[in-house]
Protein backbone atom coordinates (compact mmCIF):
# COMPACT_ATOMS: atom_id res chain seq x y z
CA UNK A 1 0.00 0.00 0.00
CA UNK A 2 1.22 3.48 -0.79
CA UNK A 3 1.90 5.71 2.18
CA UNK A 4 -0.39 8.69 2.65
CA UNK A 5 1.40 12.03 2.26
CA UNK A 6 1.87 13.98 5.48
CA UNK A 7 -0.81 16.47 6.44
CA UNK A 8 -0.11 20.10 5.60
CA UNK A 9 -0.62 22.88 8.13
CA UNK A 10 -1.60 26.39 7.01
CA UNK A 11 -1.71 29.29 9.46
CA UNK A 12 -2.88 32.77 8.50
CA UNK A 13 -1.81 35.96 10.27
CA UNK A 14 -3.70 39.10 9.32
CA UNK A 15 -1.31 42.04 9.46
CA UNK A 16 -1.84 45.79 9.74
CA UNK A 17 -2.30 48.33 8.30
CA UNK A 18 -4.05 46.86 5.22
CA UNK A 19 -5.42 43.58 6.64
CA UNK A 20 -2.96 41.60 4.55
CA UNK A 21 -2.79 37.82 4.95
CA UNK A 22 0.57 36.29 5.76
CA UNK A 23 0.66 32.50 5.49
CA UNK A 24 2.82 29.92 7.23
CA UNK A 25 2.84 26.55 5.47
CA UNK A 26 4.49 23.40 6.81
CA UNK A 27 4.17 19.64 7.10
CA UNK A 28 2.51 18.34 10.23
CA UNK A 29 5.16 17.09 12.64
CA UNK A 30 7.95 19.08 10.95
CA UNK A 31 9.49 22.41 11.91
CA UNK A 32 10.64 23.83 8.56
CA UNK A 33 8.05 26.20 7.08
CA UNK A 34 7.49 28.49 4.14
CA UNK A 35 6.32 32.05 4.81
CA UNK A 36 4.18 33.55 2.05
CA UNK A 37 3.86 37.36 1.84
CA UNK A 38 5.20 38.51 5.22
CA UNK A 39 3.29 41.70 5.99
CA UNK A 40 4.31 45.04 7.43
CA UNK A 41 3.22 44.07 10.96
CA UNK A 42 6.00 41.50 10.95
CA UNK A 43 6.30 41.24 14.76
CA UNK A 44 3.01 39.30 14.76
CA UNK A 45 4.43 36.95 12.15
CA UNK A 46 7.64 36.39 14.09
CA UNK A 47 5.68 35.76 17.29
CA UNK A 48 3.56 33.13 15.55
CA UNK A 49 6.63 31.45 14.07
CA UNK A 50 8.22 31.30 17.55
CA UNK A 51 5.00 30.14 19.22
CA UNK A 52 4.76 27.20 16.85
CA UNK A 53 8.47 26.40 17.07
CA UNK A 54 9.01 26.77 13.34
CA UNK A 55 12.10 27.47 11.29
CA UNK A 56 11.69 29.55 8.12
CA UNK A 57 13.03 27.58 5.16
CA UNK A 58 11.99 30.12 2.48
CA UNK A 59 10.15 33.40 2.00
CA UNK A 60 7.73 33.58 -0.92
CA UNK A 61 6.34 36.86 -2.28
CA UNK A 62 3.34 36.66 -4.60
CA UNK A 63 4.04 40.21 -5.76
CA UNK A 64 5.96 43.34 -4.88
CA UNK A 65 3.46 45.63 -3.15
CA UNK A 66 4.60 47.00 0.18
CA UNK A 67 1.96 45.26 2.29
CA UNK A 68 3.12 41.88 0.96
CA UNK A 69 6.88 42.42 1.27
CA UNK A 70 6.98 44.56 4.43
CA UNK A 71 8.27 41.72 6.60
CA UNK A 72 10.95 40.47 4.24
CA UNK A 73 13.82 42.35 5.85
CA UNK A 74 13.05 41.27 9.43
CA UNK A 75 12.61 37.66 8.38
CA UNK A 76 15.86 37.65 6.42
CA UNK A 77 17.66 39.11 9.44
CA UNK A 78 16.34 36.38 11.73
CA UNK A 79 16.56 33.57 9.17
CA UNK A 80 19.46 34.58 6.89
CA UNK A 81 19.64 31.20 5.16
CA UNK A 82 16.02 31.40 3.98
CA UNK A 83 15.96 32.39 0.28
CA UNK A 84 13.59 35.14 -0.85
CA UNK A 85 11.53 34.34 -3.97
CA UNK A 86 9.49 36.67 -6.21
CA UNK A 87 8.28 36.83 -9.80
CA UNK A 88 10.98 38.12 -12.11
CA UNK A 89 9.07 41.19 -13.29
CA UNK A 90 8.24 42.35 -9.75
CA UNK A 91 11.81 42.15 -8.44
CA UNK A 92 12.50 45.90 -9.01
CA UNK A 93 9.66 46.74 -6.60
CA UNK A 94 11.49 45.26 -3.63
CA UNK A 95 13.89 48.15 -3.11
CA UNK A 96 11.73 51.05 -4.31
CA UNK A 97 8.91 52.52 -2.15
CA UNK A 98 7.54 54.30 -5.20
CA UNK A 99 7.28 51.13 -7.26
CA UNK A 100 5.93 49.05 -4.39
CA UNK A 101 3.40 51.79 -3.59
CA UNK A 102 4.21 51.91 0.13
CA UNK A 103 4.79 55.65 -0.24
CA UNK A 104 1.05 56.01 -0.83
CA UNK A 105 0.47 54.90 2.78
CA UNK A 106 3.13 57.27 4.10
CA UNK A 107 5.62 54.42 4.47
CA UNK A 108 8.95 53.60 2.88
CA UNK A 109 9.02 49.83 2.66
CA UNK A 110 12.18 48.31 1.25
CA UNK A 111 13.26 44.71 1.07
CA UNK A 112 16.52 42.86 0.53
CA UNK A 113 16.95 41.68 -3.06
CA UNK A 114 15.46 38.40 -4.17
CA UNK A 115 17.56 35.27 -4.07
CA UNK A 116 15.39 33.47 -6.64
CA UNK A 117 13.51 35.04 -9.56
CA UNK A 118 10.50 33.04 -10.68
CA UNK A 119 8.99 32.34 -14.09
CA UNK A 120 5.74 30.65 -15.10
CA UNK A 121 5.88 26.89 -14.74
CA UNK A 122 8.78 26.82 -12.28
CA UNK A 123 8.68 24.31 -9.44
CA UNK A 124 10.16 25.32 -6.09
CA UNK A 125 10.76 22.90 -3.24
CA UNK A 126 11.28 24.02 0.36
CA UNK A 127 10.33 22.59 3.76
CA UNK A 128 9.63 19.27 2.05
CA UNK A 129 6.89 20.90 -0.04
CA UNK A 130 6.72 21.30 -3.81
CA UNK A 131 4.97 24.40 -5.20
CA UNK A 132 4.15 25.08 -8.84
CA UNK A 133 4.60 28.72 -9.87
CA UNK A 134 1.79 30.24 -11.94
CA UNK A 135 2.43 33.61 -13.57
CA UNK A 136 -0.76 35.66 -13.12
CA UNK A 137 0.03 39.27 -14.14
CA UNK A 138 -2.53 42.03 -14.15
CA UNK A 139 -2.51 43.33 -10.58
CA UNK A 140 1.25 43.76 -10.97
CA UNK A 141 3.41 42.85 -13.97
CA UNK A 142 5.22 40.01 -12.21
CA UNK A 143 2.53 38.61 -9.92
CA UNK A 144 2.75 34.87 -9.29
CA UNK A 145 0.58 32.36 -7.44
CA UNK A 146 1.84 29.25 -5.69
CA UNK A 147 0.00 25.96 -6.22
CA UNK A 148 0.46 23.17 -3.69
CA UNK A 149 -0.80 19.83 -5.01
CA UNK A 150 0.18 17.86 -1.89
CA UNK A 151 -3.03 18.85 -0.12
CA UNK A 152 -6.50 17.41 -0.66
CA UNK A 153 -7.98 19.49 -2.17
CA UNK A 154 -5.13 21.42 -3.76
CA UNK A 155 -4.12 24.74 -2.19
CA UNK A 156 -3.54 27.94 -4.15
CA UNK A 157 -1.82 30.94 -2.56
CA UNK A 158 -3.20 33.57 -4.88
CA UNK A 159 -1.96 36.91 -3.54
CA UNK A 160 -4.03 39.83 -4.84
CA UNK A 161 -5.38 38.23 -8.01
CA UNK A 162 -8.50 36.41 -6.87
CA UNK A 163 -10.50 37.05 -3.68
CA UNK A 164 -13.73 35.75 -2.20
CA UNK A 165 -16.26 37.65 -4.30
CA UNK A 166 -13.77 39.98 -5.94
CA UNK A 167 -10.57 40.28 -7.97
CA UNK A 168 -7.39 42.32 -7.67
CA UNK A 169 -7.25 46.06 -8.22
CA UNK A 170 -6.02 47.33 -11.56
CA UNK A 171 -6.50 51.09 -11.00
CA UNK A 172 -2.95 51.43 -9.69
CA UNK A 173 0.43 51.68 -11.42
CA UNK A 174 1.24 48.40 -13.13
CA UNK A 175 -2.39 47.25 -13.21
CA UNK A 176 -3.95 45.91 -16.40
CA UNK A 177 -7.62 44.84 -16.17
CA UNK A 178 -7.71 42.83 -19.40
CA UNK A 179 -4.50 41.01 -18.47
CA UNK A 180 -5.76 40.26 -14.96
CA UNK A 181 -8.97 38.68 -16.25
CA UNK A 182 -6.97 36.70 -18.81
CA UNK A 183 -4.68 35.42 -16.03
CA UNK A 184 -7.60 34.38 -13.84
CA UNK A 185 -9.51 32.66 -16.63
CA UNK A 186 -6.59 30.80 -18.17
CA UNK A 187 -4.47 29.95 -15.12
CA UNK A 188 -6.84 29.79 -12.14
CA UNK A 189 -10.36 28.89 -13.30
CA UNK A 190 -8.91 25.88 -15.11
CA UNK A 191 -7.90 24.37 -11.76
CA UNK A 192 -10.20 21.80 -10.09
CA UNK A 193 -13.31 23.42 -8.64
CA UNK A 194 -12.52 22.22 -5.13
CA UNK A 195 -9.07 23.90 -5.09
CA UNK A 196 -8.80 25.98 -1.91
CA UNK A 197 -7.82 29.60 -2.61
CA UNK A 198 -5.86 31.48 0.04
CA UNK A 199 -5.97 35.16 -1.02
CA UNK A 200 -3.84 38.11 0.01
CA UNK A 201 -6.78 39.72 1.83
CA UNK A 202 -10.00 38.37 3.26
CA UNK A 203 -11.30 34.82 3.79
CA UNK A 204 -10.35 31.73 1.84
CA UNK A 205 -12.60 30.44 -0.92
CA UNK A 206 -12.58 27.83 -3.68
CA UNK A 207 -12.07 28.02 -7.43
CA UNK A 208 -15.53 26.60 -8.04
CA UNK A 209 -17.27 29.07 -5.76
CA UNK A 210 -15.61 32.01 -7.52
CA UNK A 211 -16.20 30.58 -10.99
CA UNK A 212 -19.93 30.30 -10.30
CA UNK A 213 -20.64 33.30 -8.06
CA UNK A 214 -17.93 35.98 -8.40
CA UNK A 215 -19.61 39.00 -10.02
CA UNK A 216 -16.36 40.10 -11.66
CA UNK A 217 -16.02 36.82 -13.53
Amino acid sequence: MSQEPPAIEVAVIETAPLAENTYLVWQEGQTDAVVIDPGIEVLRVLEEIARRGLNVAAIFNTHGHGDHIGGNRALKEQFPDAPLLIGRNDAPMLADPTLNLSFMAGLEVTSPPADVLLDDGDTVEYAGLSFEVLAVPGHTPGHVAYLLRATTPWSLFAGDVLFAGSIGRTDIPGGDPALLLHSIRTKLLSLPAETRVYPGHGPSTTIGHEKWTNPFL
